[in-house]
C-alpha cells in the first residue's frame, strides 16, 4: 500500500481484499484481534474498518463475538446475473450495429484478454483469472461507450469478484469452459451476429448461475446455514 497509508485504510483494504478473494469465506466468523495481529495494529482501525465493511454488506458484525463474512446470497447471484445480462446484452447488441473494422477492434482487444486468461490457467493463478474475466466483460460493456451503463456495471465489481472466484472453485473443467464460452462470444460479434451474441452471452451466464449457484435456488440458505437478509 502506498506510505502513509492510514492503520484503518490499511485494515479495510486487507480485510476487504481477503474477502474478496476467499480467504475469508462467506460464512466465516473474523475478529478485531484476529486482524489487528495479522496486520500488527491495535483493534481500534479494525473496528472502524469493520464498520465499513458492515456498510457495504460484506459483514454482519455481533458485539464481543466477532464479524460474520456475508456469504454471496442465491438472491443476489440471480439479480447480479440479471442485470450483468441485461448491460452486456445492450453493449453487445451495439457494437454488431457498428462498421466491421471497429467491431475487429473491440475483438482483439477481448482476445487480447482471453490471452491473459490462458496465461493465468497456465499458471494456477484464480485471482488473476477472474480478474481477466472480469476484464474481458466490463471492456464488452466499455466499448459500447455509454458512460451511465458503465457506471451502473462498474458497480457490480466486488460482487462479480467473489462470483468468479466461487464459480472457479467448483472444478477443474470451469476455467476452460469460461474461456470457450468467451471465444463464442468473439466470434459471434466479429460476424456482428446480434443474435447470436445475445445467445452466447445467455448460455454464458446461464453457466456462471449452475456454477455459483450449485443446487441451491433463490430463497434457499448459502452453505452453512447462515441465512441472509432480513
Amino acid at each position: 500500500m502506498p506510505a502513509g497509508t492510514s492503520a484503518k485504510e490499511r485494515a479495510y483494504r486487507d480485510t476487504k481484499s481477503r474477502i474478496l478473494d476467499g480467504s475469508f469465506p462467506g460464512g466465516d466468523l473474523i475478529t478485531e484481534g484476529q486482524v489487528a495481529e495479522t496486520l500488527a495494529m491495535s483493534r481500534t482501525p479494525v473496528r472502524e474498518a469493520f464498520l465499513r465493511l458492515e456498510a457495504e454488506g460484506l459483514l454482519r458484525l455481533f458485539p464481543k463475538r466477532g464479524a460474520l463474512v456475508v456469504a454471496v446470497s442465491p438472491h443476489e447471484v440471480e439479480d447480479v446475473l440479471e442485470a450483468r445480462e441485461l448491460v452486456e446484452g445492450h453493449a453487445l447488441e451495439k457494437l454488431c450495429a457498428v462498421s466491421e473494422a471497429e467491431r475487429a477492434v473491440v475483438a482483439r482487444a477481448l482476445r487480447d484478454v482471453l490471452d491473459v486468461q490462458r496465461a493465468a490457467l497456465a499458471s494456477g493463478d484464480q485471482r488473476a483469472f477472474a480478474e481477466a474475466d472480469r476484464r474481458f466483460h466490463i471492456t464488452v460493456v466499455e466499448s459500447a461507450r455509454n458512460a451511465i451503463l458503465l457506471e451502473l456495471y462498474a458497480s457490480l465489481r466486488d460482487r462479480q469478484l467473489r462470483m468468479n472466484l466461487g464459480s472457479l472453485e467448483r472444478g477443474p473443467s470451469r476455467p476452460h469452459e469460461i474461456l470457450t464460452q468467451h471465444e463464442a462470444i468473439v466470434d459471434a460479434l466479429g460476424r456482428g451476429d446480434r443474435a447470436g451474441t445475445r445467445e452466447r452471452l445467455r448460455d454464458h451466464l446461464d453457466a456462471t448461475r449452475v456454477s455459483v449457484l450449485g443446487g441451491q435456488r433463490a430463497g434457499t440458505r448459502p452453505a452453512g446455514g447462515h441465512p441472509i437478509g432480513g
